[in-house]
């Protein structure tokens, strides 16, 4: 419930970006005022990989859950906020700023959630059936889009596009931030997760165990999440969140039957996430990135091509490219917390799956737009080829992670445990929502 509720949020912010153009900029140029929606967007993402390191570190040092609580507070504030703040007709420069800077904490808080929850998530489930546990995550994510995607479907059919450009769009922030204080109350009854407590126990004092640490193997691991992370980056904020918005502005096609399309097309994704988390721990997590790779070079050009103002060319067309994403997304938490050890495990999958967000996801919005204007679509095309080609090469030197103890440590550079599973009683996590 916490993650899509964090995902709700920040996607809502993408969803409704038409509508942010029209409030917060001046409307001389509306182009232009797209644009810089976009770069508020991306800024959002600078933040991310800063959170990700402050909120991980607290997380390695005090407890997942905690962090969990703190994540949530920030995000639900700035949603709020969001949702409050004049507009550029009534202060002028001032609301492109407080914009800013309410992104900007948005952006902290997602980046603490994004490491704290894919870790979490991993370490309470099952070693034996983790791709399949943690493909929840990316679950709840689909959920939370499908949720933003909705909200601004009805909202737009509803009221029209005078009144969601006026105030409507203001409804969708101040229901984020409503539904806060329910997440709130389930994350105070989670567990602490038993791989942190067990580390915790064995190695005592956090900083005296980050000593044991091997470091070139931290920052092989480290660059590792980096480059894995990139290619999904892009897909995801071009095939997802602004797939909807890139029909609306570049296609021309009716805002309400974009939202009904991209709300179709990731409902089926849903079921494609759960069915290659689950596969990933049958055949490994290699086999699933590489499958991924090869999806994404053979149908990013179809999927461009196909793309018309017709609401079911973005079904077809987003549904083929959602069910790529769903290869690597249903089996990425597991893997990244896999690369790291227990005891800095939240801060490098924080700080390295943020900063990839933030380089690679952040600016993809704003280079796929100002291509198509420029007509030099082709390049973005090229780009994500070039990244999903990283990631096959990347797979290529990393070892098979699938069904490792979580403290046995790093996983770059040796084979993965083989004796059997700790045994975990998953009725102790049944208030871990």
């Amino acid at each position: 419930m916490g993650n899509m509720l964090e995902w709700f949020d920040w996607t809502l912010y993408g969803i409704m970006s038409p509508y942010l153009a029209a409030t917060f900029f001046s409307q001389e140029n509306p182009q232009s005022a797209l644009l810089a929606t976009f770069a508020v967007f991306a800024g959002g993402f600078v933040a991310r990989p800063l959170g990700g390191y402050l909120f991980g570190r607290f997380g390695d040092r005090v407890g997942r859950r905690i962090t969990l609580l703190v994540t949530m507070l920030t995000l639900s504030f700035s949603t709020l906020a969001m949702a409050l703040v004049p507009g550029y007709d009534r202060i002028g420069v001032w609301a492109s700023v407080l914009l800013l800077t309410l992104r900007i904490v948005q952006g902290l808080a997602h980046g603490g959630e994004a490491g704290i929850s894919y870790t979490y998530v991993a370490e309470i489930a099952p070693r034996e059936h983790r791709g399949f546990w943690t493909s929840a995550v990316y679950v709840s994510v689909m959920i939370g889009v499908m949720g933003a995607t909705a909200t601004a479907a009805v909202l737009t059919n509803l009221l029209g596009s005078d009144a969601m450009e006026d105030w409507g769009w203001r409804l969708g922030f101040g229901l984020g931030a409503v539904l806060a204080v329910y997440v709130l109350i389930l994350r105070r009854f989670a567990q602490e997760s038993e791989v942190f407590e067990e580390q915790r126990a064995v190695s005592g004092s956090e900083p005296d165990a980050a000593k044991a640490i091997d470091r070139m193997a931290l920052v092989r691991a480290a660059i590792a999440m980096f480059l894995l992370s990139a290619a999904t980056n892009v897909v995801y904020y071009t095939w997802v969140t602004f797939a909807p918005v890139n029909a609306i502005n570049i296609q021309g096609m009716s805002p309400g039957g974009a939202y009904v399309a991209s709300l179709l097309a990731q409902f089926l994704a849903l079921f494609a996430i759960v069915a290659f988390g689950r596969l990933s721990d049958r055949v490994g997590r290699r086999p699933m990135l590489i499958g991924f790779g090869l999806s994404v070079i053979l149908l990013v050009v179809p999927i461009e091509q196909m793309l018309t103002d017709q609401p079911w060319t973005l079904f077809v067309a987003q549904s083929l490219g959602l069910t790529a994403w769903a290869m690597v997304v249903g089996l990425y938490p597991a893997l990244m917390a896999e690369l790291a050890p227990t005891v800095a495990r939240a801060r490098t999958v924080g700080l390295m799956s943020s900063a990839a967000a933030a380089i690679f996801g952040g600016t993809a919005p704003y280079l796929y737009t100002w291509l198509a204007d420029t007509g030099r679509s082709w390049v973005f095309i090229a780009y994500i080829m070039v990244l999903a080609l990283v990631t096959i090469v990347v797979t290529l030197f990393i070892k098979e992670t699938k069904g490792m103890d979580l403290n046995e440590g790093l996983r770059t550079d040796e084979q993965p445990s083989t004796t059997p599973a700790r045994s975990q009683d998953a009725s102790s996590h049944s208030g871990t929502s």
